[in-house]
């Protein structure tokens, strides 16, 4: 007669095996969402799916942004989660005591952080997209031809025989104008961000914790979204833990707290800032149209938004230096 932990032994080794869970440490099945999560896990994630602040994505009222204070760089920001205390456990478990098995799934969730501010951005930008489309269907075709012939004859001689040269299709009434909105996005995909930036640790949090994870989450991210990763900001000095401190004293602390970085200036300017600048000499001159650079900052919590804004500051500032314009986003893991 077989036994029954023979049949066991068995079955164990037939059955598909089920992993234990990064969080909870029990097997059961994973979630086909979140990697090396089991779905109990998952269901009790604190998705931030409707954020109460417009401004910094909180879930809840936010008495900062309620005070209409702030003149800061920064645009919006939004957060993956919102920081429980089983949020804190992840976090602490990746942060401080190097469980590098967090990293895909923290990657995961904030890509859905990235999703839901493109997805915001793609639906802000329809009312302007409709009215210039409006806009462009009132314009008389005569109107229009008036105005291209004014501004023909007051280009440079050399310009309207360089023109003069070129063929364009003839105009067909079957054929309605592209909207003028099409370059709005730059790309045929709607609303993407342009560069990534993480938020610098200093040397001594270097050091203790072996790596940044702003960094390793900017790193994960772009692997997902095909956005350049660049690490254009330096800590200027160390601001100690900022988890101790009082909102005043984190304020207080990010005044000067960074500076770019110019190990990586020089690329930076050259493959974004500079990147369409005229061929006449070095000249440092963009087209008007150029649409401002759109720069999302990364870290992994949102709480006073004190270390995201004063490093929005410096990359507004670096940006400006160099005649172009930015849009500044934030992306953190979680919103305190």
């Amino acid at each position: 007669m077989i036994s029954g932990s023979w049949l066991k032994r068995v079955h164990s080794l037939l059955a598909p095996g089920q992993d234990h869970c990064l969080a909870c440490g029990r097997e059961g099945k994973h979630s086909s969402r979140l990697p090396g999560i089991c779905e109990h896990c998952a269901a009790a994630v604190p998705w931030i799916i409707r954020p109460r602040c417009p401004k910094c994505g909180r879930h809840v009222g936010c008495p900062d942004c309620a005070r209409g204070n702030d003149a800061s760089s920064l645009i919006r920001n939004r957060s993956a989660v919102a920081y429980s205390s089983e949020m804190r456990e992840w976090l602490g478990r990746y942060k401080y005591r190097g469980d590098e098995r967090f990293a895909e799934v923290l990657g995961v969730m904030l890509d859905q952080a990235y999703g839901m501010l493109k997805a915001e951005m793609e639906t802000l930008a329809i009312p302007e997209r409709e009215g210039d489309m409006a806009m462009a269907a009132k314009v008389q075709p005569g109107r229009v031809a008036a105005a291209v012939g004014q501004y023909f004859r007051a280009l440079p001689e050399g310009w309207k025989v360089l023109l003069s040269r070129l063929s364009f299709p003839a105009a067909s009434s079957q054929h309605p104008p592209l909207p003028v909105y099409a370059a709005r996005s730059g790309n045929a995909r709607g609303w993407e961000a342009d560069l990534l930036v993480p938020v610098p640790v200093s040397g001594v949090r270097l050091a203790e914790r072996g790596f940044n994870q702003a960094e390793r989450l900017a790193q994960l991210l772009s692997a997902r979204r095909n956005i350049p990763v660049m690490e254009l900001l330096l800590r200027a000095h160390h601001t100690g833990k900022q988890s101790f401190k009082t909102r005043a004293e984190r304020l207080a602390d990010m005044r000067r707290a960074f500076v770019p970085n110019p190990a990586w200036t020089g690329e930076f300017a050259e493959k974004l800032l500079f990147s369409a600048r005229s061929n006449s000499g070095n000249t440092r001159h963009f087209p008007a149209c150029s649409p401002p650079l759109k720069i999302i900052i990364l870290d992994d919590i949102y709480t006073t938004g004190s270390t995201i804004r004063a490093c929005a500051e410096v990359l507004q500032k670096m940006v400006s230096s160099a005649g172009r314009e930015a849009e500044i986003y934030s992306l953190t893991w979680a919103r305190s």
